[in-house]
This record gives C-alpha cells, structure tokens and sequence, in this order.
C-alpha cells in the first residue's frame, strides 16, 4: 500500500504542487454543502412584535383616558366631604390638633415629659384613632346621618381638648420650673 501511494504520488506531482484547486472547486464544494445542510425554517418575528407593539401602546392610551375621562373617586369620605362649611370645621380642628401635637413634640424635646406621660398620651391617641375610623365607617354608611355628623364634631372637639388641656398643663409646669429656675439663681 506504501508503495502504491508513492508511485501516486510520484505520478501526479505537477498537478499536486499547482496551489491553486481546479476551475470551479469551489462551487462544486459550496454546492455539496449546501446539500448536506438540512434546510431550517426560520420564523420572523419582527411583525409579531411591531403588532404587539402596537396592541399595548393602543392599550395604554385607552387607559390614560379612561384615567382621565371618568377619573376614579380615591378620596376618602370624611367630615369635610360632605359639605364646604364641615370642611371648614375639620381643616379648624385638624389644624389644632396638629398644632397640640407639635407643641406636644417640642415639650418632649424639652425633657418636661417623662416616658410614663409619652405611653399614656400615645394610648389616648391610639383610642382615639380606633374612635375616628369607627366613626369613618358609620359616616361612609350614612353620609346624612344628622347624629353621626354631631359625633364627628363631639370627637374633634373632644381630641383638641384633651391635647389643649394637656399642652396647658405642661406650659404651667414648665413655666413653674422656670420661675423656680430663677429665684435659686
């Protein structure tokens, strides 16, 4: 067999050293493997996508009008939703309470509260809380309600009392410290 590949070899030397392949070499090789590849079907997506596309941006833009054509009712129903002048009263009552609050805070800062007072005043306020939203509950079944108009007003009027009432009795200690303050001194 090495003998016959020499003899091969020897014979077709001329035409083994050409570097070039024969005429055509090329596409007979590209021919024979596009044969041997098996066709793959390949799927386009581009025109599902611009459809989609489009179908959410149709979407979106429905919603953003129906957002503000028919705008949802988020506010919650309270004293001040039933009338202009009850919103008066409760931006009133709100505003103090706030202000008690704050001054609360301040006195805090200050050192004339002591963490006993800090607990008892945060359970009064907790109360309070579970009150307000029982009476948010009966206000939201009975909007017209006469005598659950008059409990919205009584427990407005009671928080800002006891937070008044609080707040003054701190100021007189703190102003009594003072003064104690003063004459050692």
């Amino acid at each position: 067999m090495n003998d016959e590949l020499e003899r091969l070899i020897l014979n077709n030397r001329t035409s083994i050293q050409d570097e070039e392949p024969l005429e055509g070499h090329f596409e007979r090789f590209e021919a024979r493997l596009q044969k041997a590849a098996k066709p793959t079907r390949r799927i386009n997506f581009q025109p599902f996508l611009k459809i989609a596309a489009m179908v959410v941006f149709a979407l979106l833009a429905v919603n953003q009008a129906r957002i503000y054509f028919f705008p949802e009712k988020t506010e919650t129903l309270s004293l001040g939703s039933i009338s202009p002048e009850y919103r008066e009263v409760e931006f009133y009552y709100t505003n103090a309470i706030q202000l008690g609050m704050n001054q609360w805070d301040k006195l805090k800062k200050e050192g004339f509260i002591s963490e006993t007072e800090q607990q008892m005043m945060q359970k009064e306020q907790a109360e309070f809380d579970q009150m307000y939203q029982k009476l948010i509950e009966d206000l939201k079944a009975n909007p017209d309600d006469e005598r659950v108009i008059n409990a919205m007003l009584e427990y407005y009027q009671a928080r800002m009392n006891v937070i008044t009432m609080i707040i003054n009795k701190l100021q007189e200690v703190k102003q009594q410290k003072y003064q104690k303050d003063e004459i050692k001194i």
